[in-house]
């Protein structure tokens, strides 16, 4: 495979029974492609973590995975808040969904702990006000 191959999903942010079919979808494409079990994991495990932050705190967003020989790219956007305190967000436990959303059983405060767990490189570019774009990369 000599050119990238590229994904894109909307993610719906009014939606949560559609949270995380960005991360099937990818999970699946990664399998046809052939790609070790444990890589495609890593990459579903973030993903999937990513959609949910942005279903609960930014009203949506987009995700765009790019597979290239050596790595995948993942790049979530919103345009949602922002993070204020990009450090305390890192911090395992640290949550600030609202209520209704932890009775549902999210917001536990793992999301983005989570994300930077399972990829080699994380990196957040966020703007109070404007949004968050999370980049992160897992090497194949």
């Amino acid at each position: 495979m000599s050119e990238p191959l590229v994904f894109t999903f909307d993610v719906d942010g009014e939606n949560f029974t559609s949270a995380g079919e960005a991360s099937v979808e990818v999970k699946k494409r990664l399998r046809q492609l052939g790609l070790p079990p444990d890589i495609i994991r890593r990459v579903s495990i973030a993903m999937y973590e990513g959609e949910i932050n942005m279903v609960i705190h930014a009203n949506g967003g987009r995700a765009t995975v790019t597979v290239f020989d050596d790595h995948i790219e993942i790049v979530l956007e919103d345009r949602g808040p922002g993070i204020a305190d990009i450090a305390l967000a890192m911090r395992e436990g640290y949550s600030t969904a609202p209520d209704n959303i932890r009775n549902l059983g999210f917001g536990a405060g793992m999301g983005l702990p989570n994300m930077k767990r399972y990829t080699d490189t994380m990196k957040i570019d966020s703007t109070v006000g404007v949004g968050t774009t999370v980049t992160m990369t897992v090497n194949i």
